[in-house]
């Protein structure tokens, strides 16, 4: 049997669904958040997780730029807000974005070499899945502050 190497595994529109799904837990997690503890809670020495949320803010749109115009902007963590809400507005404008710019990207871009940020080299693929881990990573760490906190985390298969 002969595997053909350009197998498509995702479609573009699946994997723009699977980040929008960690995406909408990431920000139920944000939600789950007592107001006075999301930017000053933390364990072991950990940001706090509205530190989290603000470098995944930074890098989203950002990295939905890079990957369209093939031109990266010099990385920098958002803005922080002064509160929740503030936060989750942030967040879905971010949502917004990412949807306006995903149709943007040009045919064979999943592909290529690139090299985000000036840090990060390899396909754009990868850049793209590196993202999405970062995000599962750090809304990792918000589960152990809830829990720490006494609360039950959003459940990680409900996305």
């Amino acid at each position: 049997m002969k595997i053909s190497n350009d197998s498509q595994t995702l479609t573009a529109q699946q994997l723009l669904e699977h980040w929008q799904g960690h995406r909408s837990l990431t920000r139920r997690v944000i939600e789950a958040f007592p107001d006075d503890k999301l930017f000053t809670h933390s364990v072991g020495g950990m940001r706090p997780f509205a530190e989290l949320a603000l470098e995944m803010l930074g890098m989203t749109t950002p990295t939905m730029e890079g990957v369209v115009t093939r031109t990266w902007p010099t990385y920098s963590p958002a803005e922080k807000p002064d509160s929740k809400q503030g936060l989750l507005a942030m967040w879905d404008k971010a949502t917004v974005e990412l949807n306006a710019l995903w149709p943007q990207i040009p045919e064979g871009r999943f592909q290529e070499d690139d090299k985000a940020f000036g840090m990060w080299a390899g396909k754009v693929h990868w850049i793209l899945l590196y993202i999405i881990d970062n995000e599962i990573h750090h809304r990792g760490q918000g589960y152990v502050y809830l829990r720490s906190l006494g609360i039950e985390p959003p459940h990680f298969w409900e996305r």
